[in-house]
């Protein structure tokens, strides 16, 4: 081989690394020698902040979904104000409704004593709601690793991209749609035509005229418990949201099949939901040398 097509075939070889380095992909075993610990940790942290707050799981898988749906799995809700950056906290799907965010701050600081530098604030959302799920008594599955965290916000694409409670199940399905879900992923994935006795329950729970801070459970039957409660309600007419109940009362919708599917069978709900926060879980992550790690999740490095 001449030495001109040695150099070529080098170069070739070495560009070849550069684009499968920049564009790794997610594995389960991303920490194993960096951080191996990772997931004792988090679950530590989640078991003692659930002593204190029962819906700090929920919390956690909300602010994983809201994170996905802009711009990718990347942290960037975890964002505060700053000098270039206007958060997507204060953005209309999130705003005085996204919470858990002290308890992603404890767990960061946790991580940084033992693994410093290594775990990003993106990989601990994906964590934290995997192992919520399990802690609350649903399926367990492995969570793909590696994401690196943004260093900005996008909190028109917040306003924009994620689902509102108010939408048509059509708009809703369009939005999922976008981001390679489907309406399996949006049925399993969704935590009017209501009954009358439960509106009335629901309008003394939240009178008109009042202060609006008022919390009520999306699944009135088992509210701390992860199970496919949420389902049968639905098919009693007993959604807490719009977007709720149009999954199941909304004549012709193919999501009628899937909520009954998961209505009847727990455990086919279960595999779904896995296989769909996998789906969601892997959105447009940055990875390789792409974005950062950040030292603290509130702000970039």
């Amino acid at each position: 081989m001449s030495v001109l097509r040695f150099a070529i075939v080098a170069v070739f070889f070495l560009i070849s690394l550069f684009v499968l380095c920049c564009n790794s992909q997610l594995t389960e075993t991303f920490y194993s020698s960096s951080c191996s610990n990772v997931s004792d940790v988090v679950r530590n942290l989640l078991q003692q902040a659930q002593q204190s707050d029962v819906r700090i799981g929920a919390k956690l898988i909300r602010l994983h979904f809201h994170d996905c749906f802009v711009d990718g799995c990347d942290g960037s809700i975890l964002l505060d104000n700053a000098d270039g950056i206007q958060s997507e906290k204060d953005a209309g799907p999130n705003m005085n409704s996204a919470d858990g965010f002290d308890v992603v701050d404890d767990i960061k600081t946790a991580l940084e004593n033992v693994c410093p530098g290594v775990v990003s604030c993106a990989d601990i959302l994906a964590l934290a709601s995997q192992i919520s799920v399990t802690l609350g008594g649903g399926p367990s599955w492995e969570v793909s690793l590696g994401r690196r965290d943004s260093r900005k916000a996008n909190p028109s694409g917040a306003n924009s991209d994620i689902p509102s409670p108010l939408e048509s199940l059509n708009n809703v399905t369009s939005k999922f749609s976008a981001k390679g879900l489907d309406s399996t992923d949006l049925v399993a994935l969704s935590d009017p035509s209501m009954d009358s006795t439960y509106l009335n329950t629901l309008q003394l729970t939240c009178p008109q005229g009042g202060n609006g801070t008022t919390l009520a459970n999306l699944d009135y039957s088992s509210p701390y418990g992860f199970d496919n409660n949420y389902y049968t309600n639905l098919q009693s007419n007993r959604g807490l949201l719009q977007t709720d109940q149009e999954l199941f009362s909304t004549s012709g919708a193919d999501t009628v099949a899937i909520v009954n599917r998961f209505g009847k069978s727990q455990s086919e709900f279960f595999n779904a939901f896995v296989q769909s926060m996998i789906k969601m879980g892997n959105i447009s992550p940055l990875t390789g040398n792409k974005g950062e790690i950040r030292a603290d999740c509130k702000r970039v490095n």
